[in-house]
């Protein structure tokens, strides 16, 4: 009689969602393998090199020259009519966005861990990319809270006056923590990040940033040149992270003159397809 076998059994639920958890995070630290990776390292350095050094210029061109008269114009810290402009400012707090995609990332693996197939693959196209954007946000804030610390910027008014030029290296508290701002560098980070992976999202997300700026002027959190190096630092924070992942072939492509672009086949691609295919004659 032939010796019939019966088809290996499907690991369990939780050995799934550890195959998925662990993969996701072994493909961030695995061995850059793109051809053009140098390339694409040349123009990040390139391009961070003149964002530096034009960002520089004008931070320090703020401080000798506007950040002084511009917080003076500003209303009084704690106005009660500024409580709309007090809650709008949450929406750029790194902790909060970190909060948020890091929960959406737990979600999507717990439900990844009970698809298969091309089900499982779309969510974690889809988590990959929101990988890179949590990470854009992450290490852009890590780079800024070592910065505060050893610049160590009064915020305006500390002190009782309207200082531009208060600094205290490693004093290590919130008042002496002004360069650069954290709301801008969180939501500059976020907006590079998503105009990367989705570009017809570009004007909506800096114009998301710019409005998060100003609200830390109107509060008068922070002084002009901060926010300016708030925003250089979560850009090209975000771009060092974009590299990353497109070294590895993970959300991005290289072009031959190392131009990052991003890969199709996110869900919204796939559903686009789909509909054609389905609408063909």
């Amino acid at each position: 009689m032939p010796v019939t076998t019966s088809p290996a059994p499907r690991p369990g639920y939780p050995a799934q969602l550890l195959a998925v958890s662990r993969s996701a995070l072994a493909q961030l630290v695995r061995t850059p393998s793109h051809s053009r990776r140098a390339e694409a390292a040349r123009k990040l350095a390139r391009h961070s090199l003149w964002l530096s050094a034009t960002g520089a210029a004008l931070v320090i061109a703020l401080m000798l020259a506007f950040d002084q008269t511009e917080i003076q114009l500003m209303p009084a810290r704690g106005t009660p009519s500024l409580w709309p402009i007090r809650i709008l400012t949450d929406f750029g707090k790194d902790e909060y966005l970190l909060s948020v995609l890091g929960g959406v990332l737990v979600v999507l693996a717990f439900v990844a861990a009970g698809l298969h197939g091309t089900s499982r693959a779309l969510l974690l196209g889809l988590g990959t990319r929101l990988q890179f954007v949590f990470l854009s946000i992450a290490v852009s804030a890590f780079v800024a809270e070592v910065l505060k610390y050893v610049i160590g910027r009064g915020r305006p008014f500390v002190g009782g006056k309207a200082n531009p030029f208060n600094f205290v290296p490693f004093e290590g508290t919130g008042a002496y923590a002004s360069l650069p701002s954290g709301h801008a560098v969180a939501a500059f980070a976020l907006a590079f990040a998503v105009s990367a992976l989705w570009p017809r999202l570009r004007v909506f997300m800096f114009a998301y940033a710019i409005v998060i700026l100003l609200t830390r002027l109107v509060l008068v959190a922070h002084h002009p040149s901060d926010v300016v190096a708030g925003a250089l630092v979560g850009t090209v924070g975000a771009m060092a992270v974009r590299y990353w992942f497109a070294a590895r072939r993970l959300g991005f492509a290289i072009r031959a003159d190392g131009t990052i672009v991003p890969l199709p086949g996110t869900v919204s691609g796939h559903l686009k397809r789909v509909a054609r295919g389905a609408s063909a004659p």
